[in-house]
């Protein structure tokens, strides 16, 4: 998908955006000139993950736009307000927030340990709603406001929680919040969606999940770049769950 400008100036607070997904939309919309803060927890390399929230600036700002770095981890409360009134202060405002921070497990109820269900819901839910909730005042002052999360169609279907159902606990958690927020904040003109492949993309959870023959069977994760800008270029009025 072609870039079209329209978020050149604008401000992007991404979680999760140092590889992946993330990183994708902010590259993508970094093509518009836009303003990209990379809220992750890697500033450190990593041993097993290429990419920290450093490098991801550096290739944010090649790109063409401006790039704001911090170390966030979305459990952590002060962190995050930190970040966001860091990003204010810097950019002057935020825009559009991208809740892409995740964590995964499709263990059963009896192989899920409750450490491994705590950090699911801590991250998923939860620091959706605070990232959300921390952004809110700021995206209410901006002219095209959009929440933007990573997750899936509510389906009460049990095939999609048999056989993992606290990872899907933990995801509809995310659903939720689009369709509570969309509605709450629908008359401030605040834009609140989802947005869900319909098949794998390549990221490290794919790796870690079914190895390196994970990636013949998933798309890029430019895909999602590009289904999530065609959305947040949209008019936020018009266009909410």
């Amino acid at each position: 998908m072609a870039n079209t400008g329209k978020l050149q100036g604008k401000t992007l607070f991404i979680t999760s955006a140092s590889r992946g997904i993330g990183k994708a939309i902010a590259l993508k919309a970094a093509r518009d000139g836009a303003n990209i803060v990379i809220a992750a927890k890697t500033a450190e390399p990593h041993p097993k993950l290429s990419g920290t929230i450093y490098t991801a600036a550096e290739e944010v700002v090649r790109a063409g736009g401006q790039a704001l770095p911090c170390t966030v981890d979305v459990r952590n409360e002060q962190q995050v307000r930190r970040a966001v009134e860091a990003a204010a202060a810097y950019f002057g405002g935020i825009d559009i927030v991208i809740n892409n921070a995740s964590a995964i497990s499709k263990s059963s109820t009896l192989k899920t340990d409750m450490k491994r269900y705590d950090l699911m819901q801590n991250i998923n839910t939860r620091g959706t709603f605070l990232v959300s909730k921390a952004c809110l005042p700021y995206l209410m002052k901006s002219d095209n406001p959009h929440i933007l999360n990573l997750c899936p169609p509510l389906n009460m279907k049990p095939l999609w929680f048999s056989n993992h159902t606290a990872y899907a606990i933990a995801k509809y958690g995310m659903s939720m919040c689009v369709l509570g927020m969309a509605e709450e904040f629908r008359d401030r003109g605040v834009a609140v969606n989802a947005l869900w492949p319909r098949t794998k993309i390549h990221t490290a959870a794919i790796d870690m999940l079914y190895g390196p023959e994970g990636e013949l069977y998933s798309r890029h994760a430019e895909i999602m770049a590009d289904a999530a800008y065609a959305i947040i270029c949209r008019d936020s009025k018009a266009y909410t769950v």
